[in-house]
């Protein structure tokens, strides 16, 4: 790991900090190397339940560092994309904790993510248009996928902003808190990691994989996944933590025909 981005384990949620606080946690090369290599940890380690993704110094992430860009450097990952995420996200559950201003490639890593919470004074946008520029990390893409399509184009074309307010209206992010926009976040992978594993891990795979089924093969194709879920020594744990009124202990295991953890 590199002092651009810095780590913590906080009781099983993998809290990431892109550390370039005195350039608004530009993204660089060498950053993008960090959170990739932190989001493999995040999926390998059994442990860590939930991920989340901040800026150090009161700013999520200003985009890629246009110095950078000059010198020719790209701030991408092969099979990761930019800021090492956009083009493959984590199995396990990714929130962003967002602060200050969440642009172009901030923005781009920010959707990228399965929730958002952000302080109330944060602002978003694409503004690549008004460099010549093109959000091409998910910004043209991902972002119509998460707001209304008129929205969408109106950020891209003009490059303006919004406020937190107005990104909590059209539903591009989940919550917005007055404090710091991590404690949010904490708050709600709390929630998260309570739940079963095995559960979270594959629910989170159907909404993100369904968006792309053939309409008459959705109910097919999760069936062939859902076994993972009612066939875990996790289902049997939830019905008899709730019968015996006490909280599950979860353990990750699966008990179908192939027994050992998925």
């Amino acid at each position: 790991m590199n002092d651009e981005v810095l780590t913590r384990d906080d009781d099983g949620v993998l809290v990431i900090t892109i550390n370039r606080p005195d350039a608004k946690n530009a993204m660089t090369k060498a950053a993008a190397e960090g959170i990739a290599a932190a989001l493999d940890r995040l999926d390998s380690d059994d442990h860590l339940r939930v991920g989340i993704i901040t800026g150090a110094g009161g700013t999520f992430c200003s985009g890629m560092d246009l110095k950078g860009f000059l010198r020719g450097e790209t701030p991408t990952v092969e099979g990761r994309g930019f800021g090492g995420l956009t083009l493959s996200s984590p199995k396990k559950p990714l929130i962003a904790a967002v602060d200050g201003y969440a642009l172009a490639g901030g923005l781009e890593l920010m959707i990228a993510c399965d929730l958002v919470v952000a302080n109330a004074d944060a602002k978003f946008g694409i503004p690549e248009a008004k460099r010549g520029l093109a959000a091409g990390a998910g910004g043209l893409i991902r972002l119509p996928e998460q707001v209304p399509s008129r929205i969408a184009m109106e950020l891209a074309l003009t490059g303006d902003f919004i406020d937190a307010r107005r990104a909590y209206e059209i539903g591009l992010v989940n919550r917005v808190v007055d404090g710091p926009a991590i404690d949010g976040a904490l708050t709600m992978a709390s929630a998260i990691s309570a739940n079963g594993p095995i559960a979270v891990r594959v629910s989170k795979q159907i909404i993100v994989e369904a968006r792309s089924w053939p309409a008459d093969e959705r109910w097919a194709r999760q069936a062939q996944l859902l076994p993972q879920v009612f066939e875990s020594a996790d289902a049997r744990e939830g019905a008899a933590a709730f019968a015996e009124k006490r909280s599950p202990r979860w353990t990750g295991l699966w008990i179908g025909v192939e027994k050992g953890p998925r």
